[in-house]
């Protein structure tokens, strides 16, 4: 499977299922799953990264234990909607994903997902080094929930 846009990973999902939310971070990769129904996204777990090799089976467990239907794999543009390093980076991610598993995939903009996010967190009076260990999951769930909001709209 390629990675796919909105429409069409909208049109090859089956009509339930869980998604999987990553941000695939330089250090730590946070995940989120959806209800079987795509309406709430939640917070699962944070994979540090170690090599591909040994990422890929836990996320992957992941996916299998919620019975995930598709991926959606944050995508870091800069602020000008430009690619750079990082976006390239999440790109490659996704494309190895794919090499080991045949599913839908959806990259999705994630600009200022994390900002959003620690600014929730600090408002919760979280305290840094728990942001920290939980930042990653969060801003998974939150870049899942748009792309959940998006379908709803579309699907109307």
């Amino acid at each position: 499977m390629t990675i796919l846009d909105l429409p069409a990973f909208a049109v090859i999902l089956p009509a339930r299922g869980a998604l999987l939310g990553i941000d695939p971070g330089s250090k730590r990769i946070g995940l989120a799953a959806s209800d079987p129904d795509r309406r709430l996204a939640s917070p699962v777990a944070v994979i540090t990264r170690t090599k591909f090799r040994e990422d890929a089976p836990k996320l992957w467990g992941v996916h299998d234990q919620r019975a995930c239907v598709g991926l959606v794999i944050g995508l870091p543009l800069n602020m000008d909607a430009s690619a750079g390093p990082s976006a390239q980076a999440a790109r490659a991610f996704a494309r190895n994903l794919l090499a080991l598993r045949d599913v839908p995939c959806l990259l999705w903009d994630e600009r200022l997902t994390t900002a959003a996010v620690t600014r929730e967190l600090i408002g919760l009076d979280m305290s840094r080094a728990k942001r920290a260990a939980r930042v990653d999951m969060h801003a998974a769930a939150y870049l899942l929930q748009g792309v959940l909001d998006r379908l709803q709209y579309l699907l109307g």
